[in-house]
């Protein structure tokens, strides 16, 4: 199966370096930053983490959830999120079944030779669990950049309750049901 802007997210439910357990459902009413990259502490991987750390209070500004994914270990994360002070939780996807599930898991080639991995992308996710946007193949030297412009106009509103809504108008209006084909 295909994935596509306004096809419902593939539901998901994975630890965190901490043991923590991170599931899609509970995230429902906030927009989600889902960016899957392939191992910590390497180069790439760590230009793309530190950007969404620098633009971090931005994402907080926009009621913006980021989760990192990939396929190491909780130690592996903790060293890696700690030596980079990364504020947003990184899941652990051993299996990559969840990689798997967006399409971020596959064939890929470095200097030469051909391996299976996870592959850099990443998805937004809308307050409903929609798919908002997908990026494929990102560069991490403007990927931050991309993500920021595309979400510039999400907002928190919070009536009388304190209840909170979301809302991006540059992100697909997943509210209309004749989007989701």
């Amino acid at each position: 199966m295909v994935l596509n802007i306004g096809d419902r997210a593939p539901e998901f439910s994975l630890p965190d370096a901490q043991g923590n357990i991170i599931r899609l459902a509970d995230l429902q009413g906030k927009h989600v930053v889902l960016y899957f990259y392939p191992r910590d502490n390497t180069p790439g991987c760590t230009k793309q983490a530190c950007a969404f750390r620098d633009s971090y209070a931005e994402f907080q500004n926009r009621d913006i959830v980021v989760l990192g994914v990939n396929t190491d270990d909780a130690k592996s994360h903790s060293k890696f999120s700690a030596k980079f002070n990364l504020p947003f939780p990184l899941l652990i996807d051993e299996a990559g079944t969840v990689a798997t599930a967006y399409e971020s898991y596959g064939l890929k080639k470095f200097m030469g030779k051909e391996y299976v991995g996870i592959t850099r992308s990443t998805f937004v996710i809308s307050p409903e669990g929609m798919i908002a946007k997908i990026y494929k193949k990102v560069k991490p030297d403007i990927h931050i950049e991309q993500i920021l412009a595309d979400t510039a106009d999400c907002s928190v509103k919070r009536d009388s309750n304190s209840s909170v809504q979301t809302s991006c108008a540059n992100v697909e209006d997943l509210s209309n049901p004749s989007l989701w084909q």
